[in-house]
């Protein structure tokens, strides 16, 4: 069963104002499925976003994406270099997009996972950390992302690049009905998604993405606590949602978004080295 979602086009105006917010304060041309899935609790969203908003407002996020991303550890690929894009059957022209669609996802999926990491462990009671927290610093500007192609709708695919997607996300172990929406998007090219597990192969490897997953939420977890302090006081939830809440949190910050953290950054690296 797929994970219910209010995606961006269907939303009403109270959701729709609220993923505009979203869009211009994490600046990624898109809203992730995790925000799209807590549209579908009644009451929730609203309650997340006045949550994480002044984090996501006063500018301290960008610098912990980036210590972030700089942190983890990565195993060595080889470059998607010219002669395996040909190989793959894509033209030369493509992989700016392909390479700005991994970049929405890389920001996206960082920013989320330190937030929503905060959320979870001021929802589960945990303490806010006791070491004084990393001052708030002016980061380099990002610049802004391109525009995104619309989301594919899976059952709307044809079938061969349906079972490409599912495969991949199927590599993702007990996360049923979760289909990661970088695979999904990807469904533009499906050349990429055939050529994606010898790109990244190693990367896909259960052990390899057990490791890569720890590292993630291990890190994410040191920003997350230096960040506890410039979130908004949290609130009871509405209806007694907590609980549900909290699985929802707990599921996407320890399994799903710390999945797909490496694979985007491998790719992104792949991707540059190989097009400096």
């Amino acid at each position: 069963m797929a994970l219910p979602e209010l995606r961006e086009a269907e939303a009403p105006p109270d959701i729709a104002a609220i993923y505009a917010a979203l869009r211009k304060a994490t600046g990624v041309p898109l809203v992730n499925l995790i925000w799209r899935h807590l549209a579908t609790l009644p009451g929730v969203l609203p309650w997340a976003w006045a949550a994480v908003r002044p984090a996501l407002e006063d500018g301290s996020l960008q610098a912990a994406r980036t210590r972030l991303g700089a942190a983890l550890p990565l195993p060595p690929l080889a470059p998607v270099d010219a002669a395996a894009w040909k190989a793959a059957g894509l033209a030369p022209e493509l992989r700016s997009q392909v390479l700005g669609l991994v970049e929405t996802y890389n920001r996206g999926n960082l920013s989320n996972l330190i937030l929503l990491t905060a959320l979870r462990r001021a929802l589960e009671g945990v303490p806010p950390a006791t070491r004084p927290p990393v001052a708030a610093e002016p980061a380099a500007p990002e610049g802004d992302l391109a525009p995104v192609p619309p989301l594919p709708v899976l059952a709307a695919l044809a079938p061969e690049t349906r079972a490409q997607v599912q495969d991949l996300a199927a590599r993702h172990g007990g996360e049923k009905g979760v289909i990661p929406s970088l695979y999904l998007h990807l469904a533009h090219w499906p050349p990429v998604l055939a050529a994606l597990p010898g790109w990244i192969g190693p990367l896909l490897e259960p052990a390899t993405l057990a490791s890569g997953r720890s590292a993630a939420v291990r890190l994410a977890t040191v920003e997350a606590d230096d960040l506890r302090a410039r979130l908004a006081p949290v609130t009871n939830l509405p209806g007694g949602r907590g609980p549900a809440v909290l699985a929802v949190l707990s599921r996407f910050t320890l399994q799903v978004i710390p999945d797909m953290v490496p694979i985007g950054l491998a790719l992104r690296r792949s991707l540059r080295i190989a097009s400096a």
